[in-house]
């Protein structure tokens, strides 16, 4: 126990001369346990570590002072079931087969449940799954959080993550904690809080008074979400075994917004990520380097003592990144979005590097239908009153209009337009750019199988729907 406390006191020390390493894991059991925490449709620059400046989270806050805050993070898809299981299998939907919302992965997909078991793990899920089939993602269950997040609840009870945490301390635990705010419908915290005449809203939203009331609704779940992270992470704490447990905080997809969730914008994909690790990673750090979902399963597998190489992954680790060794990752992020069930086809693939984002919309002659927009009275009302206020008001008409049609193509500086504004397609200024990345995401869609619009049929999710009955009977 002397020891222990010497080697407390020298972990801090040596990561602030840069000794960076697996300090953290050798003060515990010579593993670091993990602690995923996810938020559900939460847009990245609502939080205010990444420029939110209408909802306070000093909790998220502080937690990415405390390790590194990641600037580019991506999922795959902007919707709950196929970046939930990006993000356990390391596969993009495509090879996973979850290339629609309420899909599965194809029989026989493996995810951290199988990878960190055979690493000597424990690996457990609280709150909302949304991915299957159940042998594919055969996480322990762990009661005590909402899992249903279309009629979410601010009840929360820690005894079962305390208890598995606890459970056996010669074994490490991987344990995932999926919240469900700031999911639709919005229903829990305080809007009241908010003063709605002060809310800034994003550039591209219509700016009426059923917007700014639903806007104020979701961030009140925003505010409910940073209370339930500082709560877990206290619980943790409160373990004793917060030093040796690598934290990490993601807010899965875009909110539900037009331009955010169910679309391939930065509003979308973008995600926000943070990782502590004491010991390993040096605090108060932030990190340009590319990253996506598909690489987290193979970076737990590298913390944790596995060879990800050898797991046919379609991520890799950036494990190095995490301990400092490394500033840089992966060049390329890419997207997918097939719109059944959610509303008619309307596929779409993205690509982007360090500073452009490439689209391509397969259909743009069909007309951009979110069926979750079209029944106000279950999911808000903000999006009726848009389509009215684009009748008369030109600012929503055109953000309307950018919504529902899209051209063909579309290329964005992103880091210099991060709402997405200024398509650059058709400027020869950036035909290089354009040329460079329309390449590339042919050579990925090829490298994944994927055939493009023919994905986005109803027969062929229907199929992926019928995995399940069929392995039923």
């Amino acid at each position: 126990m002397h020891c222990k406390r010497i080697l407390s006191a020298l972990v801090p020390a040596l990561a602030a001369m840069g000794v960076a390493g697996t300090l953290g894991a050798a003060e515990g059991k010579g593993k670091p346990n993990f602690l995923i925490v996810i938020g559900d449709d939460v847009t990245y620059t609502d939080i205010g570590c990444y420029g939110g400046t209408n909802v306070k989270t000093p909790r998220i806050d502080t937690l990415a002072k405390e390790g590194l805050k990641f600037n580019y993070a991506y999922v795959a898809m902007s919707m709950c079931a196929p970046c939930r299981q990006e993000l356990y299998s390391g596969l993009y939907p495509m090879r996973s087969g979850a290339a629609w919302n309420h899909s599965q992965s194809k029989p026989g997909t493996k995810s951290i449940c199988h990878y960190l078991r055979d690493l000597g793990y424990r690996v457990g899920l609280a709150g909302k799954h949304h991915c299957s089939p159940r042998a594919s993602y055969n996480f322990d269950g762990v009661p005590g959080f909402e899992g249903n997040c279309c009629s979410p609840t601010a009840k929360t009870d820690h005894a079962g993550i305390r208890q598995y945490m606890t459970k056996d301390d010669e074994q490490p635990f991987c344990l995932v904690i999926a919240l469900v705010v700031a999911h639709s419908p919005w229903t829990v915290g305080n809007p009241g809080q908010f003063d709605l005449e002060k809310l800034k809203l994003p550039p591209h939203f219509a700016d009426t008074p059923g917007v700014r009331q639903d806007y104020a609704k979701y961030l009140a779940e925003i505010a409910v979400l940073d209370k339930q992270v500082g709560d877990i992470l206290d619980t943790l704490a409160k373990t004793g075994k917060a030093d040796e447990t690598l934290v990490i905080f993601t807010s899965e997809q875009g909110g539900q917004w037009p331009g955010a969730k169910w679309t391939n914008w930065e509003q979308g994909l973008h995600t926000a990520f943070m990782a502590r690790w004491p010991g390993a990673i040096e605090p108060g750090r932030q990190t340009d380097a590319l990253i996506q979902y598909a690489d987290v399963a193979a970076t737990l597998v590298d913390a944790a003592g596995g060879d990800p190489a050898k797991l046919n992954l379609d991520g890799t680790s950036f494990l190095g990144v995490l301990l400092g060794k490394k500033d840089s990752h992966r060049k390329y992020a890419y997207g997918v979005h097939n719109n059944i069930p959610e509303g008619p086809p309307y596929p779409i693939r993205t690509i982007r590097n360090a500073e452009f984002r490439y689209i391509r919309n397969l259909t743009p002659e069909a007309v951009y239908i979110e069926k979750h927009m079209e029944v106000p009275k279950r999911w808000g009302v903000y999006w009726e009153s848009w389509k009215k206020a684009a009748e008369t008001d030109p600012h929503a008409k055109k953000m309307f209009e950018r919504y529902r049609r899209r051209p063909a193509e579309e290329l964005y500086r992103t880091n210099e337009d991060i709402y997405e504004l200024d398509n650059l397609a058709g400027d020869p200024k950036y035909a290089k750019v354009k040329a460079e990345l329309r390449a590339e995401l042919d050579r990925w869609m090829k490298a994944q199988g994927d055939p493009g619009a023919e994905q986005d049929t109803q027969a062929k999710y229907g199929a992926n729907r019928n995995l399940g009955k069929k392995r039923r009977k």
